[in-house]
C-alpha cells in the first residue's frame, strides 16, 4: 500500500510543482478567502455554500458511478451558477466596490476610534431612554446595508451624542426611521428598514421592534433600540432582542456581539415599541 501511495505521489503534480507554481495557488488561494469573508453575511454566501454541496455532491456522484444523480446535475450546475449571478448581482457589486475601496481607503482625519464611538452611542440611547423617546440605531458590519438606505438622508458624520438625539428628536423630520452607522460614521438617518413577518414574535412588538429583527435576520447587523412606552434600551442581533438594564450592561453586550462574533440570548423584551 504505501509503494502505491509513493507511485500516486510521483504521478501527481504535486511532484512536479515548481516555486511560481507554487505562489500561483497561494495568491488564488488568497483571493478566494478574501472574496469568502467580503460575501459573509450577506444571501449570496448561503446561495453559495448550497452551490458548493451540489458541486461536492456532483463529484462524488461521478467518482461512485452513479450516473442519474451526475447527469442531472451536469446540466444543471451551469444554470444554477447564472442564476445565482443574475440574482445576487447586487452583492457582487458591492462586494467589488468594498474590495476597491480597501485599496483605495478613506482619510481617517475627524474619524473617531470604536471605543469612542461606542460610549457616544451608549450616551445617545439613555439620553434618548430617559426621555421616552424611541430610536433605533444600525451597526453595519461585514455585510453592506447600502441598499436599505435608497431614499433616506445622507447624513457622513462622526457619531455624536448630541446628533444622535437631535436626529430623534420628535421635531426631526427623519425621527421615525432608523440611524444607520457605517464605516464609523453616521452615514444615514431616517432610513426605513423592512419588517419581520415573523407569527413568532410577541403581539406587543412594535414598528421599531420587527423593522430591527427584520434587519438583524437578513444580515449580520446590530440595533440598539430604545422603546418610547416604557424607556428602556435593547440589543438586536440576528433577530434576537435582548434588553440591557444600564450603560455597563449595554457595552458588555456591544463587547460580546463585537469582539467575539457571539449571537445574545434567547431572552426578548415583551415592552411595545
Amino acid at each position: 500500500m504505501l509503494s502505491d501511495l509513493w507511485g500516486w505521489i510521483q504521478q501527481s503534480p504535486f511532484a512536479t510543482a515548481t516555486v511560481n507554481d507554487w505562489i500561483d495557488i497561494g495568491v488564488l488561494t488568497l483571493l478566494i478567502y478574501g472574496f469568502l469573508m467580503m460575501l459573509r453575511g450577506t444571501r449570496a454566501f448561503q446561495s453559495l455554500l448550497g452551490l458548493g454541496l451540489l458541486g461536492a455532491l456532483y463529484l462524488l456522484s461521478g467518482g461512485l458511478g452513479m450516473s442519474a444523480v451526475h447527469w442531472v446535475l451536469d446540466n444543471v450546475m451551469v444554470y444554477a451558477v447564472i442564476a445565482l449571478l443574475i440574482l445576487f448581482q447586487e452583492d457582487i457589486r458591492r462586494i467589488l466596490a468594498k474590495a476597491g475601496g480597501t485599496v483605495y481607503q478613506r482619510s481617517t482625519a475627524g474619524m473617531m476610534s470604536e471605543a469612542q464611538q461606542r460610549e457616544e452611542m451608549i450616551k445617545a440611547v439613555f439620553t434618548l431612554a430617559s426621555r421616552r423617546i424611541g430610536a433605533l440605531v444600525v451597526l453595519e458590519r461585514n455585510a453592506s446595508l447600502a441598499p436599505y438606505a435608497e431614499g433616506a438622508h445622507p447624513v457622513d458624520s462622526v457619531v455624536t451624542t448630541e446628533l444622535l438625539t437631535a436626529l430623534f428628536h420628535p421635531s426631526s423630520p427623519v425621527h421615525d426611521g432608523a440611524i444607520l452607522i457605517s464605516h464609523g460614521r453616521i452615514a444615514y438617518a431616517g432610513v426605513f428598514l423592512p419588517i419581520s413577518l415573523s407569527k413568532g414574535l410577541p403581539k406587543a412588538y412594535g414598528t421599531r421592534h420587527r423593522a430591527a429583527i427584520g434587519l438583524t435576520e437578513r444580515a449580520d447587523a446590530i440595533a440598539l433600540l430604545v422603546s418610547e412606552e416604557r424607556g428602556t434600551v435593547s440589543v438586536v442581533h440576528a433577530g434576537q432582542v435582548v434588553p440591557v438594564a444600564d450603560s455597563n450592561d449595554l457595552r458588555q453586550r456591544l463587547e460580546e456581539v463585537v469582539g467575539q462574533e457571539s449571537a445574545p440570548s434567547k431572552a426578548q423584551e415583551v415592552a411595545p415599541g
